[in-house]
């Protein structure tokens, strides 16, 4: 196995989350790489409770994870027009830990959603939440998965040729950037 780290972030905590799955479909489209899944359920950030009691051990280890991996790779749900709610709190907590885990880190960001957008306007929305991290967010191809519980087969890979097609190009592209 190669030493390249590849974070995986899905804003989705359901069990069979379709964001789950398009991100460990994209670490394997990926290829020979260590994958790890962060964990973002953690608790709501209260700047009270973080002056009390400091950074909980669970955001500490997110963004360890985020600082020793080599690129990241983020999928949201969109939940009224927007990324998850565990996403964006995931996002806040991590940027009080110390340090710049998101500094240049080369990040690939894709959206499943039910709707015929595949979560366009939370991908939209997710982008301009990471601007003040700093990170290198790739531009394109953009993977917009529509009708996300239709798109995946019994062993959780995409079973559209266009899907596939670009989230290869997208991860082609994530390690060009690991490189450069």
């Amino acid at each position: 196995m190669t030493d390249i780290r590849v974070l995986g972030i899905s804003g989705s905590l359901r069990a069979d989350s379709a964001n789950t799955k398009l991100v460990r479909e994209a670490a394997r489209l990926f290829g020979d790489c260590n994958f790890e899944l962060g964990d973002i359920d953690l608790p709501l950030y209260d700047g009270d409770a973080e002056a009390a009691k400091g950074i909980p051990a669970e955001v500490q280890m997110l963004s360890d994870m985020i600082g020793v991996a080599d690129a990241v790779i983020i999928s949201t749900p969109e939940y009224n027009k927007g990324p998850s709610g565990a996403l964006k709190n995931a996002l806040d907590w991590v940027s009080r830990t110390d340090g710049k885990p998101w500094a240049g880190k080369p990040v690939a960001v894709m959206s499943a959603a039910a709707g015929r957008a595949g979560g366009e306007r939370a991908q939209m929305v997710l982008r301009g939440f990471m601007v003040p991290f700093r990170p290198r967010i790739l531009q394109g191809p953009e993977i917009h998965l529509a009708d996300c519980a239709n798109q995946f087969d019994a062993d959780g890979h995409l079973t559209g040729e266009t899907y596939v097609r670009e989230l290869t190009t997208l991860m082609q592209a994530l390690a060009a950037e690991i490189s450069r």
